[in-house]
């Protein structure tokens, strides 16, 4: 065969041979960063150009979701495979069951190295046994962040050139307390606030610091970036970016409103995962380890998930991959006991708040006015302006039943489950919620309370869900 037909040959079959190969993995998690405030799934304001160069360099999931828009949830579905009360941390601050394998496991059997470096706020440690890489602060609230360091990670990426690597990098960014970055940078009367928020002052300064969080988690993901060029790694990496549930604004965190519970995914991995594209594939938290699994070459067993693995949505070899993503909100102990259960096809959303009759309080939100001294100001002038006390309402008081066309409401604040020209819509979801009710054996209500949530950490026998 003639040189230039081999060369050929090898330039065509390299991104083949990259595929077949174990890639490393770096996965990088913002904090408390609601995903269309980015500039890339539609954000006006934040200034984010390491991310914006990222997503036209990979795929950006426009319907990508988590089943609890709350930190320690989120993280064990996403480093699990499994919903949050098959785990087990169906609240803040609760612990996943012994027994329960994570993302250590599955990886460091088929010969990865597994390291986490940044927020935690996952146990017990035998669930999570990540390798603890230095660098990145642990504590989300600090004020201010501890100063980030690159050199523990190039180390444990660079250890060992034969042992393909997983490296989560949990960022602290943008979670409050928002003292971060330049806010100067964003002057509070030039700002456009998005839809879900009421127009205060306080709410525009409040915002205006938290967009100066995104911008300075934004320049640790493009040092991150930079590192894995610069130690030659960034070729034979699957890079995936995500951003968390919402941010801690009324509507978003501690919610099952599209805001709080849809989140960004971009994916990169030169050669394999196409550049420049969006897939409107609908994928969860859960299906992630799965995917991981497949491309490192293993099998994922779906008796061990509630998640499937989308790397043909990866590679570019599909759009579609679920039906439905499912939501739950147990609301104690960060605030008195208002559970929800939710479920989206990605165009719609239904919603069912089990104890309406209650008013609903989240204490870091409406009690905090260190971190959220604007909630006052909305309910101070909701006299005046209908949309405020609009906001208000809908944030205290919840009906029943919600119904959201989402993709022609993206904030969701025209709820049309009395609707009887959306019946049909609101029948076939609540169908598939209550399948998903059964499977995961979610005995409603009675899960929001002090007691399940004691039960759950002394992992009592009556304590509910699969196993």
């Amino acid at each position: 065969m003639k040189p230039w037909i081999t060369l050929i040959a090898a330039v065509m079959l390299s991104p083949l041979l990259r595929s077949a190969e174990k890639p490393n993995i770096l996965v990088i998690i913002a904090d408390d960063c609601t995903h269309s405030d980015l500039s890339f799934h539609g954000g006006q304001n934040a200034k984010t150009p390491h991310l914006d160069a990222f997503a036209k360099q990979g795929t950006v999931f426009e319907r990508a979701y988590l089943g609890m828009a709350m930190c320690a949830p989120s993280r064990s579905e996403l480093y699990t495979g499994r919903l949050p009360l098959r785990n087990g941390c169906a609240w803040n601050q609760a612990t996943s069951r012994p027994g329960t394998k994570s993302i250590t496991h599955y990886l460091g059997d088929l010969g990865y190295r597994v390291g986490l470096a940044g927020k935690t706020h996952i146990k017990p440690r035998s669930v999570y046994p990540f390798e603890e890489v230095p660098g990145f602060d642990e504590n989300c609230v600090r004020d201010p962040t501890l100063p980030h360091d690159l050199e523990g990670s190039r180390k444990f990426i660079t250890r060992d050139e034969k042992q393909p690597f997983c490296l989560v990098v949990a960022l602290t960014e943008p979670h409050a307390p928002w003292v971060m970055g330049d806010a100067s940078q964003y002057p509070p009367r030039s700002l456009k606030l998005p839809g879900y928020l009421a127009d205060t002052p306080l709410t525009r300064q409040s915002y205006s610091r938290y967009l100066a969080e995104v911008t300075y988690m934004d320049g640790q993901v493009g040092e991150l970036l930079e590192m894995l060029e610069k130690t030659g790694k960034a070729k034979d990496t699957l890079v995936l970016f995500t951003s968390e549930q919402g941010a801690q604004f009324p509507g978003c965190k501690w919610t099952n409103w599209d805001l709080g519970l849809h989140t960004s995914i971009v994916a990169r991995w030169p050669g394999v995962v196409p550049a420049g594209r969006r897939t409107p594939a609908l994928v969860q938290y859960a299906d992630v380890v799965p995917t991981f699994i497949e491309i490192a070459g293993g099998k994922p067993e779906p008796k061990d998930f509630d998640g499937t693995s989308f790397a043909a949505v990866l590679r570019g070899e599909k759009d579609t991959h679920r039906e439905y993503v499912e939501g739950m909100h147990n609301n104690y102990p960060e605030g008195p006991p208002y559970p929800i259960r939710s479920i989206s096809d990605g165009e719609w959303r239904y919603i069912r708040n089990l104890t309406p009759e209650r008013i609903y309080i989240e204490k870091h939100l409406m009690g905090r006015t260190e971190h959220n001294p604007y909630w006052g100001t909305w309910v101070f002038s909701s006299t005046e302006k209908p949309k405020h006390l609009h906001l208000v309402e809908r944030f205290i008081n919840r009906p029943a039943e919600e119904l959201y066309h989402t993709a022609q409401d993206n904030f969701e604040h025209k709820n049309l489950a009395n609707d009887p020209a959306h019946a049909a819509v609101k029948a076939r979801l609540s169908a598939a919620l209550d399948r998903y009710l059964k499977d995961q054996l979610d005995p409603g209500a009675v899960l929001d309370t002090p007691e399940a949530f004691q039960a759950a950490q002394d992992l009592k026998p009556n304590f509910p869900g699969k196993e």
